[in-house]
């Protein structure tokens, strides 16, 4: 027993290790439940009195040499991997990391969404699942309307009168504005859209739109042709002008497709205009007095208009780009080019 006291207590002051699992090692061996120490101790127990005696105090000082000489190669190893580290030059700059990006589509969002903060107007939104009435019924479409049919729309549910769908544009939103908020009403309403298209370079089985509304007593066609023609200068430069041309949509009458001069050719015909000199941006009108008697507004006291516009249509036009599939690839090289459009 003295002699295996004397070996162990001899490899104990020897001991040497370069690193954290060598010191780990050393110890498990040593103090573990199945170490060299922690045997003696298990063998101490089944001694006479007289042993316990002369070994007890010798296998005590074993275990605590033992503790100490981890403790001490521990603290040695600490000491040398902050000495290494100290050797780097920390006035150098750091290991640079890639910044991210916004999407062009949430940058021309955000600057629609600016513009008409700036004219008074408010943020609504709304589910993207949506029911039959709030997309199609409240906006008086007629039952038999192609958008009613599956052809063109996402049903999540079907066959009951008020079935679930992915909405096919943001008006839905409006149509719970005019049904909860007070009056007037001037509310943006910007958000995703989906709808059942073949993917293509002009199309697209869902994209993002921005609508708005003005709802108030004695609004006229002239106070919409204003807004659309301030807005286009926002967007597109203070020379920008506009043309109105007459079209049909279930939920507004009169209603209008909006065209802005070309920012590329400035009217003179391009290949991006196709050589007309003009832009599709929008589509707009006054709202249908069925629609405002749907959501419960007095048509005969109040008037009001809406628009709607594709933001990859703006995003398009805004940047030349010929492929609205560029916006949903997630291509890092095509989206890098926008970092010069974010502000900070």
């Amino acid at each position: 027993m003295k002699a295996r006291i004397e070996n162990l207590l001899a490899q104990i002051k020897e001991l040497k290790c370069s690193n954290a699992k060598e010191i780990e090692e050393a110890r498990v061996r040593l103090l573990g439940k199945k170490g060299e120490v922690t045997a003696l101790f298990e063998e101490f127990r089944s001694f006479s009195p007289e042993l316990k005696k002369e070994f007890g105090r010798t296998i005590n000082e074993l275990k605590q040499a033992a503790a100490a000489k981890i403790e001490e190669l521990k603290s040695t190893v600490s000491q040398e991997q902050v000495s290494e580290g100290s050797k780097e030059d920390l006035s150098m700059p750091g290991t640079p990391f890639e910044l991210g990006s916004r999407h062009p589509v949430s940058i021309v969002r955000q600057e629609i969404v600016d513009i008409f903060r700036k004219f008074g107007y408010d943020v609504a939104e709304g589910p993207e699942i949506e029911d039959d009435y709030h997309v199609f019924e409240a906006l008086n479409f007629p039952q038999n309307h192609p958008a009613r049919d599956m052809q063109d729309t996402f049903f999540v549910s079907a066959g009951h009168p008020n079935p679930l769908l992915l909405r096919t544009h943001t008006s839905c939103v409006q149509v719970r504005c005019m049904e909860t908020m007070k009056l007037p009403i001037r509310v943006v309403c910007p958000g995703r859209v989906f709808r059942n298209e073949a993917i293509s370079a002009r199309a697209h089985c869902f994209f993002h739109q921005v609508e708005g509304l003005y709802i108030d007593e004695n609004v006229t066609f002239a106070d919409l042709k204003q807004a659309i023609l301030l807005f286009a200068r926002e967007m597109f430069g203070p020379e920008t002008q506009i043309r109105m041309r007459p079209s049909y949509f279930p939920f507004t009458e009169p209603s209008s497709e909006i065209d802005v001069s070309c920012n590329i050719c400035h009217g003179k015909g391009c290949n991006i205009c196709k050589g007309t000199g003009w832009l599709e941006i929008m589509g707009c009108g006054m709202v249908d007095p069925n629609v405002l008697e749907a959501s419960g507004i007095d048509s005969s006291k109040y008037s009001g208009f809406a628009f709607g516009m594709g933001l990859e249509r703006i995003a398009m036009l805004k940047w030349q780009v010929n492929d609205l599939r560029h916006y949903f690839e997630n291509d890092l090289r095509f989206l890098s080019e926008f970092k010069t459009s974010i502000e900070v």
